[in-house]
């Protein structure tokens, strides 16, 4: 999750999904992991480009980008936005092997 200080959405995520999102399956294949979209660590990671808004939420399998979410469109979309990008992955990785 690529967030910044003072972000509304991110708040908004942090409120509605942060208590509940590391109890989940999705948390299981990918694990949250919070940076500040000016942390050069982004540069670490093939991204298909730079994190423009926040919230943004990057898939990464190793360091290779596999999809996002930008923006956080609300907790009913989220969910159906975040199986989706999932489903991108390759298959011993969302199986969990």
């Amino acid at each position: 999750m690529v967030e910044k200080a003072g972000c509304v959405w991110c708040r908004q995520w942090h409120a509605a999904i942060g208590p509940i999102y590391p109890k989940t399956g999705e948390a299981r294949i990918a694990p949250l992991r919070r940076i500040d979209i000016a942390d050069p660590a982004l540069a670490d990671l093939q991204l298909a480009s730079p994190p423009r808004l926040t919230p943004t939420f990057i898939l990464v399998d190793g360091d290779r980008e596999i999809g996002r979410i930008e923006g956080y469109p609300g907790e009913d979309f989220f969910w159906g936005l975040l199986a989706r990008l999932l489903e991108k992955l390759p298959k011993e990785d969302a199986g969990g092997s």
